[in-house]
């Protein structure tokens, strides 16, 4: 098919919710390390991994390698029977889970499916029924999923009932006009209230991303969630950490988002980098949560031999290249270019995240911290044409999100840095001009 033939096929045979950064979609044709090529043989610097899930670079030779073998040995079975790729995978899991007190998996296709059966593991093991999630989060497409998601923008449909939003740890944006770490995390403090005047009391769970995702990449300050953990024990709940964006050491030294907190969760989703860009959902939790699904259940394609092969080679790779590690150092590289871009450019209001998961929130003016959301679809537009990719997110549409293979190295970063600082300048540039 050629490009307007590809283009003209989504319009009239794919549901027209589905959704694209660019006026014209931007097709691509193929992919390699950190960089993809459109269909007209266009080069660019992939510094998004399709929504944070190409982790070791597209199309990796170690991990296709594997995943090749094992599509000409066994493709498929479910999970009616029992498979050795699958039974690799979850043990190698319970050997790095926090404390190693993580031990039981579960899996499925995706991160949606996944944070389904966490709330399903937390209800059956505590008998309670309502869940706490945050405002700005992002769940997943499933109706509980969308009824989790903390923002409208991605909640389509009825939403279900039993779940209650409490405030997230938005610095930038304190809902409370507060400073840290003078305000005492009160965003944290304030659960107490939401579960005392919004739910019955007794709470099944609660369930949050280490960092924001789709909300922005907000990133909690460290006492956050050590807070939220205590509240919502004391309530009968268990802790559920939404990985899908932050696990398999992106954050950077750890393997979770949550160890950067030093909270231990009953229960971790994951999906997305876990099989750099092989569809996989993950569940597991404490063998006594786990333990609570006494009832018959299935996932078709949940453990497939080929995904859990291509999920344990990801696992592989990070360890054997310390790739862990480059997300601390690079990351920290990375952090330091653009804290200077912020100097440079005024439309950044912020900069935050951790390792390799950091983005730029901007503004039209720092004081009133207006959001810049048409100068961030601008910017977008300008990255492409300047041959990069990047994310957007936040509940305002005026965050820039970055999150490259966690194997790229300093010179990949000066040449995002380059291409972004081109990009602003020209977002600029027009934004500008159109206020004039």
């Amino acid at each position: 098919m050629t490009k307007d033939e590809i283009i003209l096929a989504n319009k009239e045979f794919l549901f027209p919710s589905v959704f694209h950064y660019f006026q014209e979609p931007l097709v691509v044709a193929r992919a390699k390390n950190q960089y993809v090529w459109d269909a007209d043989g266009n080069q660019y610097l992939d510094f998004f991994g399709g929504i944070v899930t190409v982790s070791v670079g597209h199309c990796n030779d170690e991990v296709n390698a594997k995943v090749h073998r094992q599509l000409d040995t066994l493709q498929h079975v479910s999970t009616l029977f029992a498979n050795e790729p699958q039974a690799a995978l979850a043990k190698k899991i319970a050997g790095i889970t926090p404390g190693g007190q993580l031990t039981k998996s579960f899996f499925t296709n995706s991160g949606t499916e996944a944070n389904e059966t966490a709330i399903l593991a937390a209800r059956c093991y505590t008998g309670n029924t309502e869940i706490v999630a945050l405002r700005h989060s992002y769940h997943g497409r499933s109706a509980m999923a969308m009824t989790l998601t903390g923002q409208g923008t991605w909640r389509l449909g009825p939403s279900q009932a039993g779940i209650v939003h409490a405030h997230n740890a938005y610095c930038y944006r304190c809902p409370f006009g507060l400073t840290y770490p003078s305000c005492e995390v009160k965003c944290a403090e304030d659960m107490e209230e939401l579960i005392r005047s919004a739910t019955g009391g007794r709470v099944a769970g609660f369930i949050g991303e280490p960092i924001q995702g789709v909300g922005g990449f907000i990133t909690p300050p460290k006492e956050y969630f050590q807070i939220v953990e205590r509240i919502i024990r004391n309530h009968g709940g268990v802790f559920i950490s939404d990985e899908v964006q932050t696990g398999w050491g992106r954050t950077g030294g750890k393997w979770f988002g949550i160890e950067q907190y030093g909270v231990v969760p009953d229960i971790m989703t994951s999906a997305k980098g876990l099989a750099n860009g092989s569809p996989i959902g993950l569940t597991v939790a404490k063998p006594q949560v786990a333990n609570a699904l006494t009832g018959l259940t299935i996932s078709t394609f949940g453990g497939n031999p080929v995904t859990a092969t291509a999920a344990k080679a990801v696992i592989d790779f990070i360890e054997e290249h310390n790739l862990r590690a480059n997300c601390t150092d690079t990351g920290a590289y990375l952090r330091g270019r653009l804290e200077e871009l912020k100097g440079k450019h005024e439309i950044i209001g912020d900069v935050r995240g951790m390792g390799l998961l950091q983005a730029i929130e901007l503004v039209q003016d720092r004081k009133t911290k207006t959001p810049a959301t048409a100068e961030t679809a601008l910017a977008l537009e300008a990255a492409r044409e300047n041959r990069l990719l990047i994310g957007k997110g936040g509940m305002y549409g005026n965050v820039l999100r970055i999150s490259p293979p966690m194997n790229v190295g300093r010179a990949d970063v000066d040449q995002f840095v380059e291409l972004l600082d081109h990009s602003l300048a020209a977002c600029g540039a027009v934004a500008s001009g159109r206020a004039k």
